[in-house]
């Protein structure tokens, strides 16, 4: 019996097809929480919650610390390596994403007292926040750290790493820091995306109403 050849045009496909096929549309922050920033007093809730939470909680609570006082993003936060760091001098060297501009910023007490526990404690790792296997934690692994820390300090908001970044933006511009160094400190190529935090600092507004 001879096979019947057909045309190529006829030629099942193997392949399945999906016909109008639709991805989930995920939807903007603005649907997912109310704001996009911690205040400082959540920080520390943020804070104090991760070290009570997990096998590393100091480092977690460290991590979380560098990352609000610095705005460092968490790629910045994950490829951070112990020679950026000057525990002697008290210096941060930061290296930005996104064709940020680095710089050099001043380490305080608290940041220095937890960054030499954390080297006592992952002495064989080059990167500041190592995982088990010395090697650097993962975005992912962040992102599940400070979603961890927000809901065990019942802070009734949907925290992530990024929101440490714009934590300190507010911060510094609450405190009255000039835009343009606020710019520099966080690595803004342009003005415009610093202006943000100076646009919703209320003290702005302080002086409006005298009584």
């Amino acid at each position: 019996m001879t096979a019947k050849i057909l045309p190529f045009s006829e030629t099942p496909s193997l392949a399945p097809t999906i016909v109008n096929a639709t991805v989930p549309r995920r939807p903007p922050n603005s649907e997912l929480r109310t704001r996009e920033h911690l205040t400082e007093s959540e920080i520390e809730s943020l804070m104090s919650a991760a070290r009570k939470t997990g096998r590393h909680g100091h480092r977690d609570a460290t991590l979380i610390l560098l990352g609000y006082r610095h705005g460092l993003r968490v790629s910045e936060l994950v490829a951070l390596r112990w020679e950026q760091v000057d525990l002697k001098q008290g210096l941060l060297h930061v290296t930005r994403a996104k064709n940020g501009t680095p710089a050099t910023h001043p380490l305080r007490g608290p940041e220095l007292r937890a960054l030499r526990k954390v080297a006592r404690e992952y002495p064989d790792s080059p990167y500041v926040f190592a995982s088990e296997r010395k090697g650097p934690l993962t975005p992912t692994a962040v992102r599940k750290i400070v979603k961890r820390a927000g809901q065990a300090a019942n802070l009734g908001i949907d925290t992530h790493p990024h929101m440490l970044r714009h934590s300190c933006g507010y911060y510094l511009a609450n405190k009255g820091a000039d835009t343009r160094a606020i710019q520099a400190y966080l690595g803004h190529r342009s003005i415009s995306n610093t202006v943000q935090y100076t646009a919703l600092a209320p003290d702005r507004f302080k002086d409006f109403w005298q009584d």
